[in-house]
């Protein structure tokens, strides 16, 4: 292990995300291969700076670091212009981890080597009839992206300081379901569930070393098709 005081502050949120995954217990559920799916949590733009919103005193990394998302392109036949993660379903042969890899590469040209794939985070069981696995990616610094223009119409990294903002998450109730939708103010805008789940999700265990459970969040109606 490096001496914490010589670390960059790549390294130590490197450090800090592993260290949380590793303490975390992943739960996993069965699906048939055409509703499988993977999406990559990538994070992406290291800087060194100031830490907020009460995260350890002996954190040293910067809230610089975001992760990507895209909104996906109009002319998709599933959720077109919809906030996600990148991401698709498995391929025949394909873990979780490779596929959602493979999809980084495909939609925002991103190319990441295995040993990127810092973990998992609990399988989510989409309203549209998907089990959605989702996996933490290390992509590291100044990466240049480039959407794939038949799924993405464009990229955004979100910085983890938004997933940190006070009000987050917005809980909203609708009559159909018992359970709450669950939002995640972005900006000006918000993401809703299932990506906001994930997002949510990321931010409770990866960052604040929680053991925060998703799976019951609700989606609002324009996800449930």
């Amino acid at each position: 292990m490096n001496d914490p005081q010589h670390l960059t502050c790549g390294q130590t949120l490197l450090e800090h995300i592993s260290a949380s995954l590793a303490l975390f217990q992943v739960r996993t559920q069965e699906a048939s291969l055409q509703h499988h799916a993977a999406v990559a949590l990538a994070i992406v733009d290291l800087g060194c700076g100031a830490d907020v919103y009460g995260l350890p005193a002996h954190s040293t990394w910067s809230l610089e670091a975001a992760l990507i998302l895209t909104r996906r392109s109009a002319g998709l036949e599933n959720h077109a212009g919809q906030w996600a993660l990148p991401g698709g379903r498995l391929e025949p042969g394909e873990s979780p981890e490779q596929a959602a890899l493979r999809e980084l590469e495909e939609e925002v040209d991103l190319r990441l080597d295995p040993g990127r794939i810092l973990g998992r985070l609990d399988d989510f069981v989409t309203r549209s009839g998907f089990l959605i696995t989702p996996v933490i990616v290390w992509g590291g610094p100044r990466q240049t992206l480039t959407p794939n223009p038949q799924e993405v119409s464009s990229i955004h990294r979100i910085p983890i300081s938004e997933l940190l903002r006070p009000e987050s998450p917005i809980l909203d109730r609708i009559p159909e379901s018992d359970n709450p939708v669950l939002l995640m103010p972005v900006g000006n805008s918000w993401i809703a569930a299932p990506t906001a789940a994930l997002l949510y999700q990321f931010r409770e265990v990866a960052i604040l070393g929680k053991q925060t459970r998703v799976a019951h969040f609700e989606q609002p109606h324009f996800a449930w098709r």
